[in-house]
């Protein structure tokens, strides 16, 4: 299969190696040795302000999520939510389902973050912000920049989920002034799902230190401790921490974070002219490098998923609930190449001829 999704994607040959090996015991120097290097990597990529630590956290991103509102708000808050899609309003329910006091920030599918829209919140008395800065069920990139500005000038504590827009979008976690950003494994970092980092600022991890949480599995204090001795308090993923660690050094190998946020940005840009004279239409206002959300002008979008999938071998990302029938979304992240591009828009064309697209 050719998998252009937006997670799990597909894997270079080197990390899917490392995932057949046996797992080794993890409670050894050797082992910490990896985890301090996953760590020292991930800082240098998020660009994280001096004092930034690592939570490597054996989840899917959604858990990292709720252990950042866990850790890191309480009923004395009250938080603003970009709430563009089914991401975003994940925020909205775990802030439902802790009592955070929060506002929602509502737009609409496909629709971008503008500096309006943002300053009618300026001085509404919020203490924090979270937002998806890909909002991966629409594929809008939000500017994290002005959302820092935002935040700075409103003293909030700010939360970037970066799950599918980290490698892959430029983000400058020191210049932008965020306080947490989150990702997953099964994103740009092309490994298998089951591992999500929380890198926190100086002054999240202050918070964190510091904070009363009725958790045991979630209590980020207690992860980041382990981590002094590069190790998590409980059985982590072992052989995804591993597969991590190749796929780190293969980025550092082939340029760091930059040259990979190019390569991403020039496969999207690749997909993108090649299907020009197909009959789609962009359905982000803002795209994001990673994924290009798109809707077909008179066909099932649902019926294209289906039939790439059985008869022509491709993966593409469908959309649920009422967008199933009029949006599917094409991933540029994992191991793709612009052949593989050419691959697909192939098949694209051969479901025109069919009278399926």
């Amino acid at each position: 299969m050719l998998n252009f999704t937006v997670g799990p994607v597909m894997c270079s040959e080197e990390v899917r190696a490392v995932g057949g090996e046996q797992i080794p015991y993890f409670r050894t120097p050797e082992f910490s040795e990896i985890m301090f290097e996953n760590e020292e990597l991930m800082l240098k990529y998020a660009k994280a302000p001096k004092g930034s630590k690592v939570a490597f956290m054996t989840n899917s991103s959604t858990g990292s999520m709720e252990a950042v509102v866990m850790n890191c708000f309480t009923a004395a808050d009250k938080v603003l939510i970009i709430d563009g899609g089914s991401f975003g309003h994940r925020f909205v329910e775990l802030c439902r389902i802790y009592e955070i006091p929060h506002s929602i920030l509502h737009l609409n599918y496909g629709q971008k973050l503008t500096k309006e829209r943002l300053y009618e919140y300026d001085g509404a008395g919020c203490t924090g912000l979270l937002v998806n800065i890909d909002e991966t069920s629409t594929g809008v990139l939000y500017d994290s920049q002005m959302i820092g500005e935002f935040c700075k000038k409103n003293q909030l504590f700010y939360v970037c989920d970066c799950v599918s827009s980290f490698l892959a979008d430029p983000f400058d976690m020191e210049y932008c002034g965020a306080d947490i950003m989150i990702t997953g494994s099964q994103k740009v970092l092309a490994c298998p799902p089951g591992v999500s980092m929380i890198v926190l600022a100086p002054r999240a991890v202050e918070r964190v230190l510091t904070a009363r949480v009725k958790s045991m599995y979630f209590n980020l204090a207690d992860v980041l401790k382990n981590m002094e001795r590069g190790q998590t308090p409980f059985t982590p993923a072992v052989g995804i921490l591993r597969q991590i660690n190749m796929r780190l050094k293969e980025i550092e190998a082939a340029g760091g974070a930059d040259a990979e946020i190019k390569r991403v940005a020039a496969q999207a840009q690749d997909f993108r002219e090649k299907i020009k004279e197909l009959p789609f239409e962009p359905a982000s206002e803002a795209p994001a490098n990673g994924v290009t959300s798109l809707h077909p002008v008179n066909a099932d979008a649902y019926k294209i998923f289906t039939e790439l999938k059985d008869h022509y071998g491709i993966w593409v990302c469908p959309n649920g609930g009422d967008l199933k029938n009029t949006i599917f979304r094409v991933g540029h992240i994992g191991y793709l190449t612009h052949a593989d591009n050419t691959t697909l828009v192939n098949a694209f064309r051969d479901l025109q001829k069919k009278g399926i697209l």
